[in-house]
């Protein structure tokens, strides 16, 4: 298939590791983080690792939207979930997310809870359509890439005069939470690693444009790479990334050139912008509150905001003791460095939420057998 069988030639991925083994410096070390779980899995799933010098480091970023989501704000969905008359729908990875109570959106289903999995935004809708009696909520997770399907969502919702339906809305930024990570004194009392660059995200970018990442390369001269989630994609990614450092740059470059663009879709852009506004702060699982790095729905759109219909509290609640999930979406530890790891941990039995989708580094790990190997 085109733009797929090209990006896993074998024969070529062996010419980049050749070209990235002569152009690394022996005397340093390279920490490069690829931010989105998407590059995560492929880096697991295609052994990218073996195929890099000892001394060029991956690191893990908290770019798995189902992991960075909070204990807090689960908590409040799995309550919404068991109110009288409420339908919930929710993409399927997090309904195993589980609580500090070791509770999920699965298991208060099995209870009775009315929790349906849905493939896109618009299938809430229709449920909605199908149920005038009942209230449906929308359970909205994602970065930019999923933020305009619920924007279009709640515009149908109005278009079609629906009273009976509402988004919890638990959309986060990119931008923001490179910033936290490399400015944020919080992060860096909980641990702190290294960063000599990164592999900017494909999906995310193809919405807002490489212009954004600017700010990073030029206030903290730390030079970015957006790339596609191929393994030649995350190959040529390193290599780019290699160079710039090599050569003292901090620049964005694009890889991905098929898919992204310098301004992005602006289309889906002004329609995000039309539905929803800045929060002044969110938490984020292991980075903690975020200012800025989350969106909410204006108050033009308030009678679908599911926090004011059904008075949403805040919860803030601490994650699982056992669990390393935190550290490791700031970088700071591997999958194998958690003590329950693949052992009482596993992708039928998450404890945390890095094991549950299949974008999380522990699940990426465990189904790659990557934990096997470097053990």
């Amino acid at each position: 298939m085109k733009y797929i069988d090209e990006y896993r030639d074998g024969a070529l991925a062996k010419k980049i590791a050749a070209r990235i083994m002569r152009e690394v410096n022996p005397r340093r070390h390279y920490h490069l983080m690829e931010f989105c779980g998407g590059h995560t899995h492929a880096i697991s799933r295609y052994g990218i690792p073996d195929l890099l010098p000892s001394n060029v480091h991956m690191i893990h970023g908290p770019g798995c939207p189902v992991c960075v989501l909070p204990v807090g704000r689960i908590e409040n969905a799995i309550q919404l979930a068991q109110q009288a008359k409420v339908i919930l729908c929710s993409y399927g990875d997090m309904l195993r997310v589980p609580t500090h109570r070791g509770m999920s959106l699965l298991k208060v289903k099995a209870q009775g809870a009315d929790v349906r999995m849905i493939y896109s935004s618009t299938d809430a809708i229709k449920i909605a359509q199908q149920n005038p009696q009942r209230q449906v909520v929308f359970l909205a997770i994602g970065f930019e890439t999923t933020t305009p399907p619920s924007a279009i969502a709640i515009k149908q919702a109005q278009a079609l005069g629906l009273t009976n339906f509402s988004v919890f809305c638990n959309h986060v930024l990119t931008p923001s939470a490179i910033s936290h990570i490399l400015q944020s004194p919080e992060v860096r009392q909980l641990g702190w690693v290294p960063l000599d660059g990164f592999i900017g995200p494909a999906h995310v970018s193809t919405v807002i444009g490489s212009r954004p990442y600017e700010y990073f390369a030029e206030e903290f001269q730390k030079p970015v790479v957006i790339a596609g989630f191929e393994p030649l994609d995350v190959m040529q990614a390193i290599l780019m990334l290699i160079r710039q450092i090599n050569e003292g740059r901090a620049e964005v470059e694009n890889e991905f050139t098929r898919a992204v663009t310098y301004q992005g879709n602006l289309k889906a852009q002004h329609l995000v912008a039309e539905v929803f506004e800045l929060r002044r702060v969110f938490e984020w699982r292991g980075l903690g509150w975020v200012p800025y790095s989350a969106l909410r729905i204006k108050s033009a759109f308030s009678d679908f905001d599911a926090e004011k219909r059904f008075q949403i509290p805040t919860l803030s609640i601490a994650d699982n003791k056992a669990c390393e999930c935190g550290a490791i979406l700031r970088g700071i530890k591997q999958p194998k460095d958690c003590k329950i790891f693949g052992t009482v941990c596993t992708p039928d039995n998450p404890i945390g939420s890095c094991m549950v989708s299949s974008e999380g580094a522990c699940a990426a790990y465990y189904n790659y057998g990557r934990f096997r190997q470097i053990a």
